[in-house]
């Protein structure tokens, strides 16, 4: 056996841990990111926009964990069509949608919607496409059920139940 070996072997272990190190430093920043993205304050309800720019709002759709994006540009909630093939969502019908990209058709469903903070929304018609994905879009279907207001990077929302 060489002597270079060992030593090669010492390196390349000392390199991978390093990478371990960095890795896992990493997906723990992202997870902590995650986590103080979002706060309850009273009543009322914090999002911290991410680091791309937008505003992340977990919830579920069907019992289904998302991620959802919220887009007060968009009047209508949306989800990637493998979500729904995946829930076994019953198409309604066919919908056609523009998007940034394009026009784009899909599937309408209905789903339950449950967002963390404590809105719900049952039976809530939603567009099922095709190349959306990972995200699913919160559109003002439901965000205009909430009052919002954004200052310095974060989104408050409180509900508004009088409506």
């Amino acid at each position: 056996m060489s002597p270079e070996l060992p030593r090669n072997l010492r390196r390349l272990t000392v390199w991978l841990l390093i990478a371990l190190a960095v890795f896992l430093a990493v997906q723990w920043r992202d997870r902590q990111e995650r986590q103080t993205r979002f706060q309850m304050r009273g009543a009322a309800i914090e999002i911290r926009r991410g680091r791309d720019g937008q505003y992340h709002w977990p919830g579920e759709v069907n019992g289904r964990s998302v991620d959802f994006l919220v887009d007060t540009g968009a009047s209508g909630t949306a989800i990637p069509g493998a979500l729904a093939r995946e829930l076994h969502l019953k198409s309604l019908g066919n919908v056609s949608s523009s998007t940034a990209g394009g026009r784009v058709t899909g599937q309408l469903v209905s789903a339950d919607i449950v967002l963390r903070g404590g809105v719900r929304v049952s039976g809530l018609h939603v567009a099922a496409l095709p190349a959306l994905g990972p995200s699913s879009l919160l559109g003002m279907d439901v965000l205009s059920r909430l009052n919002l207001r954004q200052r310095d990077g974060i989104l408050r929302i409180e509900r508004d139940d009088a409506r």
